[in-house]
């Protein structure tokens, strides 16, 4: 395919050759390249970057490009261990010149990240988190040389839309904020001389200790114009709304949340405090303890589900309902209207060992929250046995 745009391309500019001047062609070449698809576009990804007439360090500011701003790339270069991107804008002037490539992602790259988006697109975020560093943003949930978008800021916001916990490397950084390759001589050797000291003591193993978690994150525009990515847990903090925050304990960790009743207009979420602030209201919340509790190799999203209600007479929260100890994973889905909902989120059913979607139906009975629990709830309430 490729080559036959090619030859469109060097047929059209022989056939222009000969009845045009040298300006006329090259005005040709890069209104047909763009035509069939052979020029190579890139995105501004900082909050702006600056197009210089060269990479060197005198250069002169050409033309200031916002988050979000698509460049065409003409070549590419390293000079003095700094990659820079020759480019063309799409202002009246079509400004060319040089910019550093970190502050650009590539098509190809940001299109792989929109594939990320797309498979996640109807799902409601599962929690909202904010980097306490700048950190990698990858394709991958892993630190790998070829699954590296770009480099997200410190303090960037986010929604959480699903999570993995991978077995915990010893002596492996704390942050994902460098090259892989600077990396590589850490040992890769998991921590099983800490986790078998544990055992020897009768010490349940520590969740934490054993695993690694890495987020995947959807992204507004305005922090990011790849959409989404994998974020090194290490490097963010959950925003658990200032609402329910302080029915969370040091034991049971909150890890999604999900209003129950009409969420209010002047909600709103700031980047700068990292608070989510919220009109009190109810809640269905899932969270779980640091307790590893993995069946075939695999750990549970969440321990434990609780309806926070809230009664505005008394002006403080109640608990509507707590479950036992249960074993379950997300997506947790909210749906109706009004006082009446239903909640579902999938748990594992003790009996036959099989995970299972079950339906929790809420509503209101003299302006107290109700809840119906699925048939049979005894059978997922009783904890199943973790592996040693």
């Amino acid at each position: 395919m490729k080559a036959r745009k090619l030859f469109v391309l060097i047929t059209l500019l022989l056939v222009c050759g000969g009845f045009i001047g040298c300006g006329a062609v090259s005005s040709v070449i890069e209104n047909v390249s763009g035509l069939i698809g052979l020029s190579r576009t890139g995105t501004i990804i900082a909050n702006s970057a600056w197009i210089r007439s060269s990479y060197a360090v005198v250069a002169a500011d050409l033309l200031e490009v916002k988050r979000g701003t698509t460049l065409d790339l003409l070549e590419e270069t390293d000079f003095e261990k700094v990659h820079w991107f020759r480019v063309r804008a799409h202002d009246e002037d079509k400004t060319e010149g040089w910019v550093e490539a970190q502050n650009i992602i590539t098509s190809d790259i940001l299109d792989k990240s929109k594939k990320l988006a797309e498979a996640d697109k109807d799902l409601p975020a599962q929690a909202t988190g904010q980097l306490h560093a700048a950190s990698n943003l990858r394709l991958s949930p892993e630190k790998r040389d070829d699954n590296l978008l770009f480099k997200l800021e410190n303090d960037a916001t986010f929604e959480i839309t699903d999570w993995i916990y991978v077995p915990k490397m010893q002596d492996a950084s704390d942050t994902d904020d460098a090259a892989y390759k600077s990396e590589q001589k850490q040992t890769k050797k998991t921590r099983s001389a800490e986790i078998e000291a544990a055992k020897e003591n009768n010490e349940p193993d520590k969740l934490d200790e054993k695993y690694d978690i890495w987020y995947k994150v959807r992204l507004e525009p305005f922090v990011s114009p790849a959409p989404a990515g994998w974020l090194f847990g290490r490097q963010i903090e959950l925003q658990v709304p200032s609402d329910i925050v302080f029915y969370q304990s040091n034991t049971k960790k909150f890890v999604t949340w999900q209003r129950l009743d009409n969420a209010e207009a002047s909600d709103k979420f700031s980047s700068k405090n990292a608070v989510r602030v919220t009109k009190p209201g109810s809640w269905v919340i899932l969270s779980r303890n640091n307790q590893v509790k993995a069946i075939d190799g695999v750990e549970p999203d969440f321990d434990a589900i609780m309806v926070l209600d809230y009664d505005k007479y008394n002006e403080e929260h109640y608990p509507a309902y707590k479950s036992g100890e249960v074993w379950g994973v997300i997506p947790l889905t909210v749906e109706g209207s009004g006082d009446n909902k239903v909640f579902t989120v999938k748990l594992r059913n003790n009996l036959n060992e099989q995970m299972e979607e079950k339906r929790f139906v809420v509503f209101k009975d003299k302006n107290r929250l109700k809840i119906t629990l699925p048939e049979n709830m005894s059978d997922y309430d009783k904890p199943p046995k973790p592996e040693r």
